[in-house]
């Protein structure tokens, strides 16, 4: 009897190429696996850094990278850009809006959207920032209003164009609120002729009783002190009750406020993509409060032990029964330790439950100013901002963007500036002026 040959190679489907994803494909590279990564973009986003892209400092194309590209060399590997929008556990088929894909091992790593806790009406006025397009929109809003404020006559008007509000103070709400400040204190400072910049309100609140919750009291203190040296009010211990048009309505100590504010920005929280509702209506998997998917110590779906859910996507307790946070060095761990289980199990052998690594929390505020927890010690200043300069430049994903990074950087931090402020998506409702109200009134005759 001849020896069977040719058999089928497990088949690993992947959903989604971020953190998560895109480290378990890759850290399948030398095994004896077919591996297909299912996106609906054709591109790896380095979410960290698309606050910069919203404020100027860096280009689309510089924190991404196709997905193609960067698995190319990987022969076991394919990309497919679908949408994930169904899963069979009973068939092992994922359905997207293109056919059926039969797998083996499936592992979900879709991430999470905003959270505006019951008040999704906000998110036209209030945009968050977790897509390249979420940060174009920024950055428009953002310019736009410097745009405005130069033609603007009316005092009051004039105020509300150049008052920025950034809801959440967590790590993105900071970064955003400091490099808004800088913009508006030292890039755009000589740039127009009408309005002072520097005139500029930004205010950066938080509900909890400090920015940066996560971080140690001492660093949450550090980062408010260098806020507040940018120009940037901080508001903690503050609730915003509404959202509408140009206003917020702001409630602290018993007391409301109500604010006029042209660029109003989310940062306040997240909530897991809608695969992690079809994961639990498919497998029967429970769901936390923010819709993410609670899975065993091996990161698989309860009583599904091919079905691994990782990255922010997945509630995954550590030994004191707390949550990884949704930070990308987690679903990075995560991605890896998937691949192996995988390739362990074929081999007929087992791994040890996940467990987490925190090598440390970096959040910058401005130029020279940052805030580092490494390990229990804590830093800030210059050498937290040169620590979290290095560890950003080390995880991008290609040499070329960490080459253009880099130049990016020190042309900036040599000039103060900013070279890619661009205004498109011009097809947005335009901003009132003087000119065009009279417009309205009385339309120019030619």
């Amino acid at each position: 009897m001849e020896p069977v040959t040719n058999l089928p190679k497990h088949r690993v489907v992947i959903i989604g190429g971020g953190f998560g994803g895109l480290y378990a494909a890759q850290n399948l590279n030398r095994a004896d696996i077919d591996v297909t990564l299912i996106d609906k973009r054709n591109f790896h986003l380095f979410q960290p850094l698309l606050y910069q892209v919203a404020t100027g400092s860096l280009s689309p194309s510089d924190i991404s990278a196709p997905l193609r590209s960067i698995l190319s060399r990987q022969k076991n590997a394919k990309v497919l850009m679908e949408e994930a929008i169904d899963i069979d556990p009973e068939t092992q088929h994922v359905k997207t809006n293109q056919g059926l894909i039969p797998y083996d091992s499936l592992i979900v790593a879709t991430g999470v959207s905003h959270h505006y806790f019951g008040n999704d009406q906000w998110k036209d006025t209030a945009p968050g920032l977790k897509t390249v397009e979420d940060a174009i929109e920024m950055r428009r809003r953002i310019f736009m209003a410097f745009e405005a404020a130069e033609k603007e006559t009316d005092p009051e008007k004039r105020r509300a164009l150049l008052t920025f509000v950034v809801v959440g103070g967590g790590p993105t709400g900071v970064e955003l609120a400091g490099a808004i400040a800088e913009l508006a204190n030292n890039t755009l400072k000589h740039d127009f002729r009408s309005i002072d910049t520097t005139e500029a309100r930004i205010l950066l609140i938080e509900g909890l009783d400090r920015v940066l919750p996560p971080y140690p009291a001492e660093l949450s203190a550090k980062a408010a002190e260098s806020l507040t040296k940018l120009g940037v009010t901080v508001l903690t211990k503050t609730k915003v009750t509404q959202i509408e048009g140009e206003t917020l309505k702001i409630e602290y100590n018993d007391q409301c406020e109500t604010i006029s504010a042209k660029t109003i920005l989310w940062a306040a929280g997240v909530k897991a993509s809608g695969v992690g509702r079809v994961i639990s209506e498919r497998t029967g998997a429970s769901l936390d409060r923010v819709g993410r998917v609670m899975v065993n110590s091996d990161l698989s779906v309860p009583n599904h032990p091919n079905v691994f859910i990782i990255g922010d996507l997945a509630h995954c307790a550590d030994p004191e029964g707390k949550p990884y946070p949704g930070v990308a060095p987690v679903a990075m761990q995560e991605g890896k330790y998937v691949a192996r289980l995988i390739q362990a199990r074929l081999q007929g052998r087992s791994l040890s439950a996940f467990s987490y690594k925190d090598f440390g929390s970096l959040a910058v505020i401005g130029q020279n100013a940052a805030v580092a927890n490494l390990g229990g010690i804590h830093l800030s200043g210059f050498i937290a901002w040169f620590i979290w300069i290095v560890a950003h430049i080390y995880f991008l994903i290609e040499f070329n963007n960490k080459l253009v990074v880099m130049i990016h950087w020190t042309w900036s931090y040599i000039t103060r500036g900013r070279g890619a402020r661009l205004i498109t998506n011009t097809t947005s409702p335009p901003v009132e002026t003087p000119i065009a109200r009279s417009l309205q009134e009385e339309p120019l005759k030619v």
